[in-house]
C-alpha cells in the first residue's frame, strides 16, 4: 500500500526515531508499504519519520542509480536500529533532495565514508562500511531516524533563500507526483 509522505513541517520528523524489536507490530508490512511508497514516488531512500512513524528504520536503494553515477555497486538494503560508528574520509559536495521536501535542492557536504551497524529486516544484526553515493544516502536516510533534516546542513545564506518555500510546503501550497500529508 502506498502511504502518504509526511511534508517538511511534520512533527514526527523532528523526533528521534525509537528502537524497535522484531515483534515490532506490522513490521513486515510497513516495510512493505515503505518500499512502495519510495518507489511510487521514485525515491532511492526512505526513512520510517517520513511515513509518520518515529522509530529507528529507513531502506535505501542505490542500484536504481548503477548506471546514471560512475559509483561502486549500489545497494538494496533495509536499515533497523541503525547507528553509524564512524564517518571518515574526504568530504565532498553533492546536491541533495528529499521526498519530505520537494522541489527543493541543495548541496550538502558529507564524508564519503561510513561504518555503521544495523540489523536487516530479519533482525540479523550487521556492520559494515559504506563508500561514495551509497554512504551519502545512508547518512541522508540516518539524519532522518535521529530528527535531522538535509535542509539544515545548507549554509546560511542558501537557507534564507529557500525560507518561503519551506512555509509554502509546510501550508501544503505545493504540488507533488505522490501522496503527502501535511501540517494542519
Amino acid at each position: 500500500m502506498i502511504l502518504p509522505i509526511y511534508a517538511y513541517g511534520q512533527p514526527v520528523l523532528k523526533k528521534k526515531g525509537i528502537e524497535i524489536t522484531p515483534d515490532y507490530k506490522n513490521l513486515k508490512e510497513i516495510i512493505e508499504n515503505m518500499w512502495e511508497t519510495m518507489y511510487n514516488a521514485k525515491g532511492i531512500g526512505l526513512a520510517a519519520p517520513q511515513v509518520g512513524k518515529a522509530i529507528r528504520l529507513f531502506l535505501v536503494d542505490t542500484q536504481q542509480m548503477q548506471e546514471e553515477e560512475n559509483d561502486i555497486l549500489g545497494i538494496k538494503q533495509v536499515f533497523i536500529n541503525a547507528q553509524i560508528i564512524e564517518e571518515r574520509g574526504t568530504e565532498a559536495s553533492y546536491e541533495e533532495g528529499c521526498l519530505s521536501i520537494p522541489d527543493i535542492r541543495g548541496d550538502v557536504d558529507r564524508l564519503n565514508t561510513i561504518v555503521i551497524k544495523y540489523m536487516d529486516e530479519n533482525f540479523v544484526e550487521h556492520k559494515k562500511t559504506f563508500d561514495g553515493m551509497a554512504a551519502r544516502v545512508i547518512q541522508h536516510e540516518y539524519d532522518h531516524i535521529e530528527g535531522k533534516l538535509f535542509t539544515e546542513k545548507l549554509p546560511p545564506l542558501r537557507k534564507r533563500l529557500i525560507k518561503r518555500k519551506l512555509e509554502n510546503i509546510k501550508k501544503g501550497k505545493i504540488r507533488s507526483d505522490y501522496r503527502m500529508r501535511f501540517v494542519k
